[in-house]
């Protein structure tokens, strides 16, 4: 009696106590680690694939290239790392942590200096050298050792002479998107970001945006890199199609990204 009572009760929890078995689980997500200046457009990326691809999820978390590395090396389980340059995509290329696809070139971006409106600045006449500017207190910008923007914000500063005077006043955040963020909640009168954060509809409202000149700094040449690990491989190949297609060109394009 015992077992009889037993073995009917595993079978009413195996069938939910509906006659039926549970529902199979859906796909597996494709988990994407991504630079900061992706943030908002990566979300558009999302919802127009996920649209035409309703049995796939994206999935995505936000970082400096040099920190998502870092977690990638020591086993975070992200499928595709899209790096804001080639460097930190080539560095997991040597570990052997990418698939045999290697990198795949997908925009380039653009630096550019935001400068709050209000202080009457213009740097489409004066350009970095507005950071001169005593009402100028706050500059920020990403980290230039995990952030290629940081690294690119650098290098304009120095070629432009003006490094060392503005160099007390900078104010680094984790990533290009968090130094976005600065400049929303008031942290800084100014910052060197990318276009894609200051085509943010509250920042341009709030502050005059220039675009710094491509030679005055190291091309940011974005890669992505699909990850041995992944247990979502075709998913993630037919992914990285789509973005380096005309489909996920086009809406890089309206965000500000040029072509790889």
């Amino acid at each position: 009696m015992k077992l009889t009572l037993f073995w009917s009760a595993t079978l009413a929890l195996f069938l939910g106590f509906g006659g039926t078995a549970p529902a199979q689980a859906g796909p597996a997500p494709i988990a994407i680690a991504a630079a900061g200046d992706l943030r908002g457009v990566l979300e558009e990326l999302k919802a127009d694939y996920e649209k035409k691809h309703p049995d796939v999820q994206l999935q995505a978390s936000y970082g400096a290239s040099g920190s998502l590395t870092i977690q990638i090396q020591q086993g975070a389980p992200f499928d595709i790392f899209l790096a804001a340059d080639t460097s930190f995509p080539e560095i997991l290329q040597k570990d052997g942590l990418v698939t045999a696809d290697g990198l795949f070139p997908y925009t380039t971006g653009r630096l550019t200096l935001w400068v709050r409106k209000d202080l009457n600045l213009d740097p489409a006449k004066d350009g970095l050298k507005v950071l001169l500017q005593p009402s100028v207190k706050k500059i920020s910008t990403a980290n230039p050792k995990t952030a290629p923007y940081g690294r690119a914000g650098e290098a304009a500063l120095r070629q432009a002479g003006l490094y060392d005077a503005v160099q007390p006043r900078l104010v680094y955040a984790d990533n290009i998107a968090q130094a976005a963020q600065f400049l929303q909640a008031g942290t800084a009168e100014a910052g060197l970001i990318s276009f894609s954060q200051a085509d943010n509809p509250a920042l341009k409202q709030s502050g005059v945006v220039w675009v710094v000149p491509a030679d005055a700094y190291p091309p940011l040449r974005q890669a992505g890199v699909i990850l041995k690990r992944s247990q979502v491989l075709d998913q993630a190949k037919a992914f990285m199609v789509y973005l380096v297609g005309a489909e996920g060109q086009s809406i890089l394009a309206r965000h500000g990204f040029a072509k790889p």
